[in-house]
C-alpha cells in the first residue's frame, strides 16, 4: 500500500520526489517516517552526492538499499540523537503519529545545518466537495469524520495539513512556501491529469481502508469488528460508484534555516 501511495504522491507533485530547492545540492538527508524506504531508496538513488537517511519505528525496510542510503529504527516523537546536521530534512503522510507537532518541528529545526531546508507533504481530512453531491449521510464523509474522532480521543489528529504553514513558521524556518493542490476521491474531474490522480487515489483509498478502521474503530470507538467490516463495505461500495465530486487537499509546505549570521542578529 505505501508503495503504491509512493506513486501517488510522485503523479501529484509532476514526478518530483519534493517540492523545496533541494530537489537537487542536498548532502546529508533524512527522511522521518520513512516506512518502507521507498522515498529515501528514490532519493539516493536520483542523487548518487547525497547521503540519505530514513528513520521509522518499524523494520520494514528492505536488505537490499543503494549505497548511500541507510535505515535507522527509532522514535521520532522523542528526542532525536542524530551526530550530524542534515541540510534536508523530509517528512510525508505523518498526519496522526504525533501528539506534540511543535516539538517534532523543532528537533527538524535543532537538525537541521543554517541554510537548510525542512519540506513537509500530507493530505487532509475530512473529505470535502464543491457541489451537492456529498451528502451529511454520506459514508465517505462519515468514514472520515470518524477517523478524526479517532485521533483526536488519542491526541494525535488527522486534520493537522492547515496548519502546517503555521507550524513550519512558528519553528523558525524562513522564506516558507506551500503547494496547495487536491485528490479526487475517483475519476471524476474532467481534468485529465486530476482523474488520472483520482484513479490512484480511489485504489489507495480502498486498499488501506480496512486495515485503518479496525485499528481505530474498535480500538478507540468501541466497534466491533463485524460492524467495521459492514461498515467498509458501504463505504467502498459509495466509493465504486463513483458519484460523488470529492477530494482529500493536500499540501506541501517547505521552508529553510535562516544562516547562522542571521539567528544571532546584531552583537
Amino acid at each position: 500500500m505505501e508503495d503504491f501511495a509512493h506513486q501517488l504522491w510522485l503523479l501529484t507533485w509532476d514526478g518530483e520526489l519534493c517540492n523545496c530547492p533541494k530537489k537537487d545540492g542536498a548532502k546529508r538527508v533524512l527522511d522521518v517516517g520513512t516506512g518502507t524506504g521507498i522515498w529515501a531508496m528514490d532519493y539516493a538513488d536520483a542523487h548518487p552526492e547525497a547521503t540519505v537517511y530514513g528513520v521509522d519505528l518499524s523494520p520494514i525496510q528492505p536488505g537490499f538499499v543503494p549505497p548511500n542510503c541507510h535505515f535507522e529504527i527509532d522514535d521520532v516523537d522523542k528526542e532525536w540523537t542524530f551526530s550530524q546536521p542534515f541540510d534536508f530534512v523530509f517528512m510525508r503522510a505523518m498526519i496522526g503519529s504525533f501528539r506534540d507537532w511543535p516539538k517534532v518541528l523543532a528537533q527538524a529545526y535543532e537538525n537541521l545545518e543554517p541554510g537548510g531546508y525542512f519540506e513537509i507533504q500530507d493530505n487532509h481530512f475530512p473529505v470535502v466537495c464543491d457541489d451537492d453531491t456529498l451528502t451529511e449521510d454520506s459514508y465517505m464523509l462519515k468514514w472520515t469524520q470518524y477517523l478524526i474522532e479517532a485521533t483526536d480521543k488519542i491526541g494525535q489528529p488527522i486534520n493537522v495539513a492547515t496548519s502546517f504553514q503555521k507550524l513550519v513558521e512558528d519553528a523558525g524556518f524562513v522564506d516558507v512556501e506551500v503547494r496547495h493542490v487536491v485528490w479526487p476521491t475517483s475519476a471524476w474531474p474532467k481534468d485529465p491529469k486530476l482523474a488520472e490522480i483520482g484513479k490512484w487515489c480511489r485504489t489507495s483509498f480502498m486498499q488501506g481502508l480496512d486495515g485503518i478502521c479496525l485499528a481505530y474503530f474498535t480500538r478507540v470507538l468501541g466497534w466491533t469488528k463485524e460492524e467495521v467490516i459492514v461498515f467498509c463495505s458501504q463505504v467502498r461500495n459509495e466509493v465504486r460508484k463513483g458519484k460523488i465530486h470529492g477530494y482529500f487537499p493536500v499540501y506541501s509546505v517547505w521552508g529553510r534555516k535562516p544562516e547562522k549570521e542571521a539567528s544571532e542578529g546584531p552583537q
